[in-house]
């Protein structure tokens, strides 16, 4: 099996926005807001969304199962208020589930929280309890900078943010560090502001002691880790000056790389550099990246065709497309093997 564990609901029907752009217009009015209708979307727009993008996409690659989440550009937590992102966050995640519902084979269910700015990180342990206890979800996304780009709040290893990762461990699901949309014009949000945080969140993990707290907290850097695996050197040097313990037993443990890397070289150094264990794989179909690298003739987000044309072995191979990310979402391997003992 192949599973991908970082796909996001890019392509979702067009009433979703427009339920997005009425209730900003709205934020500053409690009754308007109140009074708003969430999106009308039917299955059938749902379906329509899905068969001609990310369905048969993944149906060309070869890929069995997506973890899917909402639109990360979209979850806009810098955007109106802590009002206005709950409710958002809830219409976002009830339409995955009823993706997932629709797509029970194909789909697994991954929550947006309704973080917003200066607002306690608390404030979305109850969303991601309703998700996973209620809705089936695997695993949440945890937006390190609500900011967008402006990074106002604390590292993630400040205890402000203990009550969720508290509920993580308890509920036994990890959380993939994804930022949203920049609002600052000196980071473009693709191409520097994921990639910027990916590293940032990394080195936050290196300087702090969160995983001696929290020592079966996990948590999945994407995009390949940013710009870690090219600097290895440098975060094991500097975690050597720093007289912090070596990153094999101080992070390592308990974070994870995925394989969104758009080009050969990319994920040949990422496999050559992070152990196996520690990498899933994954594509964000239908994201940042969509057209066709000229140079292949393939998309550049078909991030199956790298690791096959990697150097791993089976095992490790195998460890890389299902295995690594069963292990690091129990939930995810409790829901496979159900359906299996379901298909006999």
């Amino acid at each position: 099996m192949i599973i991908d564990c970082h796909g996001h609901y890019t392509t979702a029907p067009k009433p979703l926005q427009t339920f997005r752009d009425q209730q900003l217009a709205a934020a500053s009015d409690s009754a308007a807001l109140a009074a708003l209708a969430g999106p009308g979307i039917s299955d059938d727009q749902i379906r329509e969304s899905l068969e001609g993008a990310q369905l048969k996409l993944a149906r060309a690659r070869g890929i069995d199962l997506t973890l899917f989440s909402p639109r990360a550009s979209a979850m806009g937590h810098h955007l109106g208020n802590e009002a206005t992102s709950l409710r958002w966050t809830q219409a976002c995640n009830d339409l995955i589930a009823r993706v997932v519902d629709l797509y029970p084979q194909r789909f697994v269910g991954v929550c947006q929280l309704p973080q917003s700015t200066d607002v306690a990180p608390e404030r979305s342990v109850a969303e991601l309890r309703r998700c996973v206890q209620e809705l089936g979800f695997v695993g949440c996304n945890l937006n390190p900078d609500p900011s967008g780009g402006h990074w106002r709040s604390p590292p993630l290893t400040d205890r402000s943010w203990y009550p969720i990762y508290e509920a993580m461990v308890e509920l036994d699901v990890p959380a993939m560090v994804h930022v949203s949309a920049s609002c600052n014009p000196s980071f473009h949000a693709t191409g520097a502001h994921y990639i910027n945080a990916d590293t940032t969140a990394f080195m936050q993990l290196v300087q702090g002691d969160l995983f001696r707290d929290f020592p079966r907290l996990r948590l999945i850097i994407p995009h390949g880790g940013g710009a870690v695996p090219y600097h290895w050197g440098r975060y094991r040097g500097l975690a050597q000056d720093m007289a912090r313990p070596p990153l094999t037993t101080h992070v390592m443990k308990n974070v994870f790389f995925d394989t969104c890397v758009y080009h050969q070289p990319g994920i040949d150094l990422l496999l050559k550099v992070i152990p196996t264990e520690n990498v899933l794989f994954g594509s964000e179909m239908v994201g940042a990246v969509r057209g066709v690298d000229p140079q292949t003739g393939f998309y550049f987000d078909d991030t199956r065709r790298y690791i096959a044309a990697s150097a791993l072995g089976e095992e490790d191979r195998a460890k890389v497309f299902e295995g690594n990310a069963r292990r690091v979402f129990p939930r995810l391997d409790k829901r496979l093997k159900q359906l299996a003992k379901e298909a006999r």
